[in-house]
């Protein structure tokens, strides 16, 4: 059981930076001054499980502990000591993008699951924990979030979401289910970028008088 919370912990922590780098490097392509770029990668970090955790009614995760505060400020730290390399490359966003998103997913299963939820709502509080952090950075930002549009972002972490509920009912080792469930999610991102899948858009109906009013 040690195990199993101090691994929850890693991941959660490893995605917290993950996910701050993602925020960070936005904001200092959008010329965020040191303030703007620390808020924006903290509220990346931290907005997801906030929500989570308030729509399970229990507190925000990260008044309880000092530690995404600080790693937040070491992911700001790390893109300026490195900001020729990951500010300059998109690839580098993309990357820490999809660790983040995978790695909250699994956290936030864990932790409604924790609550007694049905796997179904455990897998919304997974999707909203890993995409709704990327929401706030995008609205921040001033970007049309990137869950809504046409990418695989949000699917990504519902396939995460049923791969983990797979796991669960067949009763794998709880730190594997745990490691496949995020690399999953990984995966599905990274390989639906590659191979350019994407969900179709919404298309409006074209009016039918735009040619005659050519």
């Amino acid at each position: 059981m040690t195990l199993n919370v101090t691994f929850i912990q890693i991941i959660d922590l490893v995605g917290t930076f993950a996910f701050a780098i993602s925020g960070v490097r936005l904001a200092a392509r959008k010329e965020f001054d040191l303030f703007g770029a620390f808020v924006v990668g903290f509220v990346t970090a931290v907005g997801g499980g906030t929500l989570r955790d308030l729509l399970l009614d229990v507190p925000p995760f990260w008044i309880q502990t000092k530690s995404y505060v600080l790693v937040t400020l070491l992911a700001l730290l790390v893109t300026i000591a490195f900001k020729k390399w990951i500010v300059k490359f998109n690839y580098t966003f993309f990357i820490f993008d999809a660790i983040g998103l995978g790695l909250f997913t699994v956290v936030g299963l864990e932790k409604s699951l924790a609550v007694g939820n049905p796997m179904w709502v455990n897998i919304i509080m997974g999707c909203i924990t890993g995409a709704a952090g990327g929401i706030f950075r995008d609205v921040l930002i001033n970007e049309v979030p990137l869950i809504f549009r046409k990418d695989i972002y949000a699917l990504a972490c519902i396939i995460g979401g049923i791969v983990y509920w797979i796991c669960y009912r067949i009763q794998a080792p709880i730190v594997l289910t745990q490691l496949i469930a995020a690399i999953s999610v990984i995966l599905t991102r990274v390989l639906a970028v590659h191979f350019n899948v994407c969900l179709p858009s919404l298309s409006p109906e074209p009016d039918p008088n735009s040619k005659s009013k050519e």
